[in-house]
């Protein structure tokens, strides 16, 4: 019996090779909930603004924990 490759619609978590301005971390949640990326910068920008350790800690976390696109 032949094994069929079934193609999955699943969003996928990656950080994108082109469209990057650091580590890609904003464009990948901007195409995973597909919205702006300039949303997603305002907010990661946001979050330095109080002593910036805490929005640091989640992108470095971020870039970290997302893969990159292959």
């Amino acid at each position: 019996m032949p094994i069929k490759k079934v193609k999955s619609n699943m969003k996928k978590l990656v950080r994108p090779l082109e469209g990057r301005k650091i580590a890609g971390v904003a464009m990948a949640f901007a195409n995973y909930f597909d919205i702006d990326v300039t949303l997603i910068r305002v907010i990661l920008a946001l979050t330095l603004i109080p002593g910036g350790v805490p929005g640091l800690i989640i992108y470095v976390l971020c870039w970290i924990l997302i893969p990159s696109e292959e």
